[in-house]
């Protein structure tokens, strides 16, 4: 007899915060989360797995990771993203 697949629905989960600048020196603080998949079925007893990190300023606009240390922020009334970087050492 199959089993049914179980539907694995993620959860965000906040990793942790990345103080950012851009040219001008402006601050932007970025909030950092990772989807936390529970695949917890018969064949993985309580296993999870992370997905990709998401990245969000904490004023709720859209963050992408360009390379190493370097970001782009979606600014209202900007055609293309705010570049910032940081030195956070986990991300140059």
């Amino acid at each position: 007899m199959a089993h049914p697949r179980m539907e694995v629905t993620p959860v965000r989960q906040y990793e942790k915060t990345i103080i950012a600048f851009d040219e001008q020196g402006n601050e932007y603080v970025i909030d950092q989360y990772n989807d936390i998949k529970d695949i917890d079925t018969l064949q993985h007893g309580g296993a999870i797995h992370r997905g990709l990190p998401s990245f969000k300023t904490r004023d709720g606009h859209e963050v992408t990771l360009l390379g190493p240390g370097e970001f782009s922020v979606v600014v209202p009334g900007e055609e293309d993203g705010v570049k910032v970087w940081t030195h956070d050492p986990e991300h140059v």
